[in-house]
């Protein structure tokens, strides 16, 4: 298993985050999420900000893992689609560069079930690559 290169927190915390791996190849992270019964509205699924995190918190990651530590993205702009209510419990996000340039970042990222078989939600951001807050760049 690749070593994780990026940061916690609380933010990380709340969510349940925890890093699985990282092809350098793709350069797409999977990450496990643990959504609580807190998250899940009146209308049975996770609050769609939250589901945003999710998905925000795996492509960020995946571009820090591709950059070996060295930046992280700042989002310009963000789009998401939910396709399905989503559960509370576990989550598998999937965050992956798609093109990376000097001034302008593309990621993409997906929610899924636990086993892979359901896709809740798809991502992609444009983002500005910046020094990741605390490394020596």
């Amino acid at each position: 298993m690749t070593e994780f290169l990026g940061k916690g927190g609380a933010h990380v915390d709340l969510m349940g985050a925890e890093f699985v791996d990282f092809d350098p190849v793709s350069e797409t992270i999977t990450v496990r999420f643990n959504a609580p019964d807190s998250f899940i509205t009146g209308r049975g699924g996770v609050q769609g900000g939250l589901v945003a995190g999710f998905l925000d918190e795996a492509m960020g990651w995946a571009h820090v893992q591709a950059t070996a530590g060295k930046e992280a993205p700042l989002n310009l702009e963000i789009s998401m689609t939910l396709l399905k209510l989503i559960p509370a419990g576990p989550l598998v996000g999937k965050g992956r560069v798609v093109r990376r340039g000097r001034r302008v970042i593309f990621l993409e990222g997906e929610l899924w079930d636990e086993s892979g078989a359901t896709l809740y939600a798809r991502s992609t951001s444009t983002a500005i690559p910046t020094p990741l807050p605390g490394s020596e760049s």
